[in-house]
């Protein structure tokens, strides 16, 4: 998922205007979350079914394992990452490397307060992730998340809506 903000260089802040969730409990936040929405990217394409697992590790990085099916290869696809604070690490902003010293921006820019959905930005506000700890929202958060985005100046006119069938 946020794979693609590495491709882009790494930003230790959200795009202008965005500011990174604070307080932020990475404890809360690890987990399995669902990918609900996204804007495309060559990395993510034609895949579905995708979802990300985060697990605090003992130095304070966090493991990040991304899961999706490539619908046109007909198979499952992994990619295991490390993310680490840009800075406080009661602020939702990280960096994430999934190809050695190579960092992109990963910015929690609005959060469930009981940890149930995220939305997440790179560096700039060509990448956005609306993620779940459920496969699904029910359509009404669901709307106020677009109208949330929209407020954000995100393109949610162009964001791909997941589905998990797998």
């Amino acid at each position: 998922m946020c794979l693609a903000a590495l491709l882009s260089g790494c930003s230790t802040t959200p795009p202008e205007g965005l500011q990174s969730v604070t307080p932020f409990d990475v404890q809360r936040y690890q987990g399995t979350w669902y990918e609900v929405a996204r804007l495309d990217h060559s990395f993510e394409r034609h895949m579905m079914d995708v979802s990300a697992r985060y697990t605090l590790q003992a130095d304070g990085s966090v493991q990040v394992i991304n899961r999706g099916f490539d619908t046109r290869k007909n198979e499952w696809k992994e990619a295991v990452g490390k993310a680490l604070f840009t800075g406080a690490n009661d602020r939702g902003s990280l960096k994430v490397s999934f190809f050695g010293p190579f960092y992109g921006g990963y910015h929690v820019v609005a959060l469930d307060p009981d940890y149930r959905w995220s939305m997440v930005v790179g560096p700039d506000r060509d990448y956005l992730w609306i993620l779940a700890r459920d496969k699904q929202l029910n359509p009404s958060l669901q709307a106020q998340l677009l109208i949330q985005a929209q407020g954000f100046g995100l393109p949610t006119d162009k964001l791909i809506w997941v589905t998990h069938t797998r």
